[in-house]
């Protein structure tokens, strides 16, 4: 009698097989549950036609034009039939080559994204993404890179395949996708970046903005044209490759440049613009309605400031001049003119109010308000002579000494050995306090070398801080909004009145406007100098020529030149009294008509017209065209300090 019967092994091939159902059970499980968590919260879908858009920021100048908006511009939905047909299939190309093939995801792309994730642990997630998922991410979730988003953009993305066609999913993505600028959807692109209809796009075109798609800012083709020219040649290599263009329509589209409109670039005040956006979302946050901002810009003073250096910078490179910033205030503290660069287009860094280069001799005037404030006067005789102060021997540029003269001499001249002594004695940490009190809002170290300007400055703190020479000894607080209000007129932010605060007395603001007229009559400043109108001002330049500066003022009105690089590499000899006062000169006369400017405050009874200084063999190089170059400043530069933000 046989027992019970053992059951059969089952073979390796076998058992495999069996365990590869279980765990694709379970696998199918987990993904089931995930889905189900990941579509307990999934949006509503019903706000398919809704158009989500930035709300735009109109920035007006001070009589009311406009000078730019930020934010969102958004045209009608096009037709897909009224576009040539190369044009979705640019995007198609570049972004999903089998968009006509799949339902919704890419498998295969999905896990070539994951093997990169994986490989590249802490990094942006890459999801593999369709033109459906960019759809659904776009119009219905935010762009959070997580898994939970990366799965309810899967769901929804297959949704949308189940109710709409090929056709409407893609109408739909080029009418909703940001191309950068502000621009929403592929009409609005077109009209901002090539001011003319979708509908008329030529391939190079076309392949520029589906160029966008990869980041909409980095590749925005008004500010990084380079960029999105290389990425739109990727593009257009796709479109041949995948047979949207032929090989004539793709050597036609490498042979025809592609013209990005020029509004944008011409736009003026642009980093004016950039500046008083910061302030506006640092005090408001992001806004959530369109907003009227009413700024205190003059437009055509802007234009000129603008011109002034673009041309002044353009003129003198070889010198090594690469950059320049101007800023210009009136004797109340409003911001007329603030240009950040010598072309926006180019670099968008604003150096307008960035307190990093050494303010050179352009710091002087602070000793002397502080040498004035304590009994001395213009007209007191003084030494040029070889001085050690703590161990650090000041030096002239030619490397000789005029001997006795006055401080007004001195001043005008720039010697250096006078205002390396004069501030040992009236103390730095005084002199620091005058400079604060004026306005300058960096730190500023009380070495004797910050009496030649070892003080890392802005533009715009030496606007302000000279303004009060300008204006009858007021300090002043820059700003460049007038007021705030939504677009239906319900007034947010009003300045109003200025603020003002009298830190120069009298005779001290007399003697130091006499002293700086002098500058531009005889002294290192004669290149600034303008016939008929009543001017001061001072030169700086750092020993090293890596800055170069002139500050000037007539009755209420005070401007700032600062020229120099971005790389801080030396330029080639450029002072104070060469290049940055034929800028200020250059922009002064095109705008002192419009100013009607009045005589530059002084104390009852000073001398308005000064005398004559004698010639320039000590300090700072004289204004003579063809005149040896500079510098006057200290040797070590001062760490940079962080940037202070200034009130509206």
């Amino acid at each position: 009698m046989s027992g019970p019967r053992r059951p059969e092994r089952r073979s390796f091939l076998g058992a495999l097989t069996y365990w590869a159902v279980v765990l694709m059970i379970w696998v199918m499980i987990a993904v089931v549950t995930l889905f189900a968590a990941c579509a307990t919260d999934l949006p509503d879908t019903s706000r398919l036609y809704e158009i989500k858009r930035q709300p735009s920021i109109s920035y007006l100048d001070r009589s009311g034009a406009l000078i730019a908006v930020r934010g969102s511009q958004v045209a009608p939905p096009v037709d897909l039939d009224t576009l040539p047909t190369y044009v979705p299939a640019a995007f198609v190309a570049i972004e999903d080559k089998q968009f006509y093939h799949h339902f919704g995801f890419n498998p295969w792309g999905m896990v070539r994204s994951e093997i990169y994730n994986l490989r590249h642990p802490g990094g942006p997630l890459r999801g593999g993404s369709t033109i459906t998922q960019q759809l659904a991410r776009n119009l219905f979730l935010n762009p959070a890179q997580t898994y939970r988003r990366k799965v309810q953009e899967l769901i929804l993305a297959v949704w949308l395949e189940a109710h709409f066609s090929k056709k409407q999913i893609l109408a739909l993505y080029l009418n909703r996708v940001n191309f950068g600028g502000g621009a929403y959807g592929i009409e609005a692109a077109s009209q901002r970046y090539f001011e003319k209809p979708a509908a008329e796009l030529t391939v190079g075109e076309a392949a520029l903005l589906a160029a966008t798609m990869k980041g909409p800012s980095r590749y925005n083709p008004a500010a990084n044209s380079s960029r999105a020219a290389r990425r739109a040649t990727l593009v257009i290599d796709a479109m041949y490759e995948t047979g949207a263009i032929t090989a004539a329509q793709r050597d036609k589209a490498f042979a025809q440049p592609v013209h990005v409109s020029t509004h944008l670039a011409d736009q003026r005040a642009q980093y004016f613009v950039d500046w008083l956006d910061g302030q506006i979302r640092a005090r408001f946050g992001e806004p959530t309605q369109d907003l009227v901002v009413q700024t205190t810009l003059d437009l055509p003073i802007q234009a000129a400031a603008e011109e002034a250096i673009h041309t002044g910078v353009q003129g003198h490179a070889a010198q090594g001049v690469q950059e320049g910033a101007l800023v210009a205030l009136d004797g109340d503290g409003r911001i007329r003119a603030y240009v950040g660069g010598a072309d926006y287009t180019e670099s968008q860094y604003d150096r307008g109010d960035v307190p990093e280069r050494q303010a050179g001799s352009a710091f002087k005037p602070f000793v002397y308000l502080t040498a004035m404030r304590q009994g001395h006067t213009p007209s007191e005789s003084v030494v040029d002579e070889p001085v050690t102060i703590h161990g650090w021997t000041p030096r002239n540029y030619t490397g000789r000494y005029l001997g006795p003269i006055t401080l007004e001499t001195a001043l005008a001249q720039s010697i250096n050995t006078v205002a390396a002594r004069l501030a040992d004695q009236v103390g730095t940490v005084n002199v620091a306090r005058t400079a604060h009190d004026l306005g300058i809002t960096s730190p500023i170290q009380t070495d004797p070398s910050m009496a030649l300007g070892a003080v890392s400055v802005s533009p715009l703190d030496m606007a302000g801080a000279y303004d009060a020479f300008a204006n009858g000894g007021l300090r002043v607080y820059p700003y460049g909004i007038q007021s705030i209000r939504t677009a239906d007129g319900r007034t947010l932010y009003d300045h109003g009145p200025p603020q003002r605060t009298a830190v120069i007395d009298e005779p001290a603001l007399g003697e130091m406007n006499q002293m700086m007229r002098t500058v531009i009559a005889s002294g290192t400043g004669a290149r600034a100098a303008i016939s008929g109108y009543d001017l001061a001002g001072k030169t700086g330049t750092t020993s090293d020529y890596r800055d170069a500066w002139f500050i000037g003022f007539t009755g209420g009105f005070v401007s700032a030149v600062w020229l120099g690089r971005d790389d801080n590499r030396p330029m080639k000899r450029v002072t104070g009294g060469a290049a940055p006062a034929e800028i200020w000169r250059a922009f002064m006369v095109s705008i002192l008509p419009r100013l009607a400017a009045q005589p530059i405050p002084a104390a009852p009874g000073a001398a308005q017209t000064p005398a004559a200084a004698p010639a320039n063999p000590g300090g700072e190089p004289p204004a003579r065209p063809g005149a040896p170059g500079p510098a006057n400043s200290a040797g070590a530069r001062a760490p940079t300090p962080s940037p202070t933000p200034v009130p509206f």
